[in-house]
């Protein structure tokens, strides 16, 4: 029998307009709540956070689709944790919680698996 390969996962996020309008208090609540949210899909059993990519310096204003503003490569263990993890965007508050942060943000998930290239 063979070993269940984890689920090689993209996670593209893009930040929306809402972001941009927010006042600096707002703008921070957002920040806080968008760390919370990609330390919870560190925190997924199973999930190895692999790499991070920002392109905040070269892609300026919100992305609607790609190219999206930051990427997180993750080893997922299975679609179920991809979907947990998507849905942390949905759930996780801002502020005092009467905004959640999918208010401000988008997630799109890509699954694959890892290529390997022969020598």
């Amino acid at each position: 029998m063979s070993e269940k390969k984890p689920l090689r996962t993209m996670f593209c996020f893009g930040i929306s307009q809402n972001f941009f309008d927010a006042d600096t208090e707002e703008a921070k609540q957002v920040w806080r709540a968008f760390s919370e949210m990609w330390n919870g899909i560190a925190a997924i059993p199973g999930a190895a956070m692999l790499a991070n990519l920002d392109d905040d310096q070269t892609m300026v204003g919100p992305s609607e689709s790609w190219p999206w503003t930051t990427y997180l490569m993750a080893d997922m263990p299975d679609y179920e944790a991809v979907v947990a993890a998507c849905n942390l965007v949905r759930t996780t508050p801002v502020g005092d919680g009467t905004r959640k942060l999918w208010k401000y943000c988008r997630v799109q998930a890509r699954i694959g698996r890892a290529l390997v290239v022969p020598a």
